[in-house]
């Protein structure tokens, strides 16, 4: 019995073991689970040492503005350069712009990891950031002694070689008989490149260039330079009021191919638009680099740009606004501009919350693919978005996460959390870099960045030019039969538009900032929209018509109209729901085709992304400069080299396809070309809505009802939705888009005067327009106008057109 009670004590004990080890273990590993969920979720970056503390007096006083009622850039003039060019090494470069209007406040000072100094001291009355004191050691200390306001440093030069161990970049003087060699102009020199580094315009700017023979760092000379410039942009969704970060790896490592071939390079902060989208500022900062870069060097035979997305954006509008600038153009995933990409992004939000939310009991909208019939973007049925991990999370806490469809879309992967950034003035992801104070009197918004444009109301707020009134989501597909007319009208009813400034509050998407995580999330942000129903649809945006021609006037909209060598190259990311999609391309040319008759100066290359074609592109941009150059009174297309047409590359760089007709498809109404066989192309919201694919439609034309079933714009849905002719006044009380007309904010006269000729490699070069715009409109349906209405009834009731 002893021995028994013993038995059982013991067993008791093991199986108490047992379970609290299991117990235990459960414990652990749903913390360790825990911890890597909460790992993965996106964080507010901390406060610096350094952050903006005060501002200039007046600098947020956010007063009435009235919108840009000037000239477009490409017919008014520059002010003539007052700044003596070049900046010496241990002098600043200048603060106030050339044109570009003054400087706005607050300003967040960037790094320059080159040099790893302060910016200098400006002001001793808490205007900017602080700049400390520093140590025996060079160590910063904890002692202000000053402010700076506009984060200048001096021009500072270093040398970095390519070093035969590893192909790495060090600083010269760490060289131990490594360095690597290139040759460049039949010779065969050290691979060490001179960077200088400054401000101008507030902005870092760097240049990059073989060291030449017999230089000293005060005097570069040029004789290992191929006499070519490459003009470095960069890209990123910004909303302004930073100065941003300069590196090595930004330009020489960047662009580590380019310089070895003798090509210098240049580069400025303030051409990345992670900092800024004003493209006067763009611009004015160019042409103060390329007069440093002169100064120092000569004058380059040609200057070319390269760069990717918002870095495309500004080569595009440089060409049409600036020609002279640039020479030719070589955007890497490109965009016509940026604004025009919020009319469908801004969509994106809305429809997925109707997707996942409103619509959460329908079983189809749970296949993410179905979603593309209505947002036109690309999705996948199986993919690990990045909010994947954050929604996890938050479905322990909002039951409506539990439900939300496997996969994603582009609007997910590529466009979540962008709207909140460019529209909503209370947010911006890098607040804690300013005092609360300045943080909370700030407007962070892309509109208020360019208020001089949009303007700005009585309420102090800048205007928007994102409107959705009129817009018929699902359109295209109501009248393919892939919805159901209820469809289509609980869809149009639940989706209004995005709140004023004055009524959005704040996000409840990127707050994970190290503190526990809180019950209250949407990564809809649904709480900034206006949401309906069938009984009582959703107010639509009304964008400000003024915001928008000012926004077309002050060249921010591309118009298409541009001369120079354009090679538009992109690596196809469709599949991995990138927002670089490849549409964008084609909506340039179609927008270059409206303005001039033809496209022939823009290529457009795709290939898989194992493959970059960069220096081949380099390659044919090079080889129709020279034929300009020898011929400038054949013009741009008709100097265009034979091996430079539209083409396509596989994994290996093998051209698939190349010629005339390879991008052909239904967004020109042709058969499908081989490449676009290959890399089939999607669409947007706006297109799916009945919009053109040049996407440049701000603010429709409204037509009545009746007026639009008359035109027969829903095909075989005509019946059904006259039947449903009172929901359908509800929803759209004020009428629906008409696509067939102009914008109705685009202003009326020609902003580009047609002829004359452009400076390309400093050759004059006769503008080569084929077609005037009037002509190519001609091209779509007949003018509204001449379509009769026709009497519509429903329930015995006339239809009116009010």
């Amino acid at each position: 019995m002893a021995w028994s009670a013993r038995s059982i004590s013991v067993r008791r004990f093991s199986t108490r073991r047992i379970v609290t080890a299991v117990v235990a273990s459960f414990f652990v590993l749903l913390g360790l689970g825990c911890w890597f969920i909460y790992e993965k979720l996106p964080r507010i970056p901390g406060v610096p040492k350094a952050p903006v503390v005060g501002v200039p007096a007046g600098a947020l006083d956010h007063a009435p503005k009235p919108a840009y009622a000037g000239e477009h850039p490409r017919k008014s003039g520059r002010p003539a350069e007052y700044f003596p060019f070049p900046i010496a090494i241990g002098e600043t470069g200048p603060v106030e712009t050339l044109f570009s209007g003054p400087s706005t406040y607050p300003f967040l000072c960037g790094e320059n990891s080159v040099t790893k100094v302060q910016p200098l001291v400006d002001n001793h009355s808490g205007e900017g950031v602080p700049v400390f004191s520093l140590d025996e050691k060079g160590k910063q200390t904890d002692v202000v002694v000053g402010y700076s306001r506009d984060c200048s440093h001096t021009t500072a030069v270093s040398y970095f070689y390519r070093s035969t161990l590893d192909g790495l970049f060090y600083p010269l003087e760490k060289a131990k008989n490594d360095i690597d060699q290139v040759t460049v102009n039949g010779k065969t020199t050290d691979f060490v490149v001179r960077l200088e580094t400054g401000t101008i315009n507030r902005f870092f700017y760097a240049i990059a260039v073989l060291r030449g023979d017999g230089e000293t760092a005060d005097k570069p000379t040029a004789s290992n330079w191929n006499r070519r410039l490459i003009y470095q942009f960069r890209g990123g969704v910004g909303i302004g009021r930073r100065q941003g970060d300069i590196s090595r790896k930004s330009i020489i490592d960047r662009r580590e191919d380019q310089l070895a071939r003798g090509y210098a390079v240049v580069y400025s902060t303030a051409n990345q638009t992670s900092n800024h989208y004003n493209i006067w500022l763009a611009e004015d900062t160019a042409r103060r680099l390329k007069k440093q870069f002169a100064a120092l060097y000569a004058e380059p035979m040609y200057t070319v740009g390269i760069g990717g997305s918002g870095g495309a954006i500004q080569q595009y509008l440089l060409a049409q606004n600036a020609p002279g600038v640039l020479d030719a153009a070589l955007p890497l995933y490109s965009y016509p501009d940026m604004v025009s990409q919020t009319i469908y992004v801004f969509d994106c939000e809305p429809l997925e919350y109707f997707f996942d939310v409103v619509s959460a009991e329908d079983p189809r909208w749970r296949d993410v693919t179905e979603r593309e019939e209505i947002i036109g973007l690309a999705s996948q049925k199986k993919f690990e978005h990045r909010f994947k991990a954050l929604e996890n999370a938050a479905s322990l806490f909002d039951g409506r996460y539990r439900g939300v469809a496997d996969g994603a879309s582009e609007c997910v992967q590529g466009w979540r959390g962008l709207v909140p950034l460019v529209n909503n003035p209370n947010f911006v992801h890098f607040s804690k870099s300013f005092a609360d104070s300045v943080a909370n009197s700030t407007h962070w918004t892309h509109w208020e960045d360019l208020r001089d444009f949009y303007g700005a109301g009585q309420d102090g707020y800048a205007n928007s030019a994102w409107d959705n009134q009129g817009v018929q989501y699902g359109l295209e597909a109501l009248k393919q039969g892939e919805i159901s007319v209820d469809e289509f009208l609980r869809m149009n009813a639940t989706i209004g538009g995005w709140k004023t400034p004055t009524e959005q509050g704040g996000e409840k998407l990127w707050f994970m900032n190290g503190e526990l995580f809180p019950v209250e999330l949407s990564v809809w942000s649904e709480q900034n929209m206006n949401l309906g129903n069938l009984d009582n649809p959703a107010p639509r945006s009304v964008a400000s018509v003024q915001a928008i021609e000012g926004i077309y006037r002050s060249g921010h909209v591309f118009l298409g109209d541009v001369e120079i060598p354009i090679l538009d190259v992109r690596h196809y990311l469709e599949g991995e729901l990138d927002m670089h999609h490849s549409l964008a391309s084609f909506a340039s040319r179609e927008r270059i085709r409206h303005a001039r008759g033809h496209a022939d100066n823009q290529l457009i290359w795709m290939s898989h992304k194992s493959y970059n074609p960069i220096d081949e592109a380099l390659d044919i941009i090079d080889h129709w400069m020279q034929k300009i150059i020898e011929h400038p009174e054949l013009g741009v297309a008709g100097n265009k080299p034979v091996e430079a047409s539209d083409r396509c590359f596989d994994k290996d760089g093998n051209v698939i396809a190349a010629g005339p007709n390879v991008w052909d498809g239904e967004w020109n109404h042709k058969s499908d070309g081989a490449c676009m066989q290959t890399y089939p192309i999607y669409s947007t919201s706006r297109q799916v809505a009945g919009g053109p694919i040049t996407g440049d439609i701000f603010k429709c034309e409204l037509q009545p009802l009746e007026r639009a079933i008359a035109k027969n714009i829903y095909g075989s849905a005509s019946t059904a939705i006259v039947e449903r002719i009172e929901d359908m006044r509800r929803i759209f009380p004020d009428g629906v888009c008409n696509f067939n007309a102009p914008d109705v904010g685009r202003p009326k006269e020609r902003l580009i005067q047609h002829g004359g000729d452009v400076i390309i490699a400093g050759r004059s070069v006769s503008a080569d327009y084929r077609q005037l715009p009037e002509d190519v409109a001609q091209e779509r349906e007949k003018p509204q106008d001449e379509v009769q209405p026709t009497p519509v009834s429903a329930k015995g009731e006339g239809v009116g057109m009010d």
